[in-house]
């Protein structure tokens, strides 16, 4: 069977298209759009007109490509700026009357279910806790976890735009939204240090946009590289160090001629590598990995998991 993943998220719109094997799949399409769904709007709650009419032309061209490749099933979700929005609900009605897509708005702890069993299902955790993280651009989500058990997860409303926008009005970013950034997250994140000191995770594991990136501007410094089916990106803590110390001394001019740098990225890589310093500093992280597989993976091998074995999907 055929199917097709669409991650709704709050600056980057995902589709792939697999086909399913019994409990395997195979990727036949990846693409990514730069919607910006949040931009302008969320700090306020709202999808603004423009965000609106960029995600319902985004998802027209998707759905064409879906057709082309006669996937018989869609898995829709929307994350952080469409739950947080209060149009948000009248954006998954415009997108199902213009499309025929269902989307299906996922919580926030729903969304961290879904990013470890990704995570989970593209490398081997190990039995000690590890902190995973994945950066949207509306939420962050965080897990403490090993290979076989979740000991807490929580998403916290305040990623990567919400960020940018409060916190990066210069270019390049100053010291001093530098140290507004990382008070804002002290105090934002009391949970996540409250989790850390019961667990005590020492690896960091990274998903998703932000640590892709990072991962790909290392590879181009060192000369490494992976294969396509790769499901993890090879990182080490003093490689992001040194780029971290790169990316908030330039302008998002002199970021775009960095190697393995892309324009989607461009710009709320500042504020995100921020936050992987803090957190890296905070919880004296010894080591980082980062995942291949994210949101819409888990989404995809979680259903492909309740088609196999015919239970329904649960992201309690």
């Amino acid at each position: 069977m055929k199917a097709a993943v669409i991650d709704m998220g709050t600056n980057t719109f995902h589709l792939m298209i697999v086909e399913i094997n019994g409990g395997d799949f195979t990727v036949l399409y990846k693409e990514k759009a730069a919607v910006r769904l949040g931009k302008g709007g969320i700090n306020k709650g709202l999808i603004t007109e423009d965000a609106w009419e960029r995600a319902i032309s985004t998802l027209i061209r998707f759905t064409k490509v879906i057709e082309d490749h006669e996937a018989a099933e869609i898995f829709a979700t929307a994350t952080s700026a469409v739950r947080n929005a209060g149009n948000g609900q009248e954006l998954v009605d415009a997108i199902k009357a213009t499309t025929g897509i269902d989307t299906r708005i996922i919580s926030g702890l729903e969304e961290a279910s879904y990013i470890y069993y990704g995570v989970q299902k593209a490398l081997d955790i190990g039995d000690e806790p590890a902190l995973i993280m994945d950066i949207g651009g509306g939420s962050i989500e965080f897990i403490i976890a090993n290979m076989t058990e979740v000991y807490w997860l929580e998403s916290f409303e305040i990623g990567g735009q919400r960020m940018m926008e409060i916190h990066h009005q210069n270019d390049p970013i100053t010291d001093h939204e530098i140290k507004n950034l990382e008070e804002y997250l002290s105090s934002n994140l009391i949970r996540l240090f409250e989790a850390v000191e019961k667990f005590k995770p020492t690896t960091l594991i990274g998903s998703s946009g932000t640590f892709d990136t990072l991962s790909e501007i290392y590879q181009n410094k060192t000369g490494t590289s992976v294969g396509a089916e790769a499901t993890e990106f090879p990182f080490t803590i003093a490689a992001f160090k040194d780029i971290f110390q790169d990316l908030v001394v330039k302008s998002r001019k002199e970021r775009l001629d960095i190697a393995g740098m892309i324009p989607l990225r461009v710009d709320m890589i500042v504020v995100a590598s921020v936050l992987i310093n803090f957190i890296i500093k905070s919880f004296d992280i010894q080591s980082i990995r980062v995942s291949a597989y994210a949101l819409k993976e888990g989404v995809l091998l979680k259903t492909v998991d309740s088609l196999t074995s015919h239970k329904s999907i649960n992201t309690d």
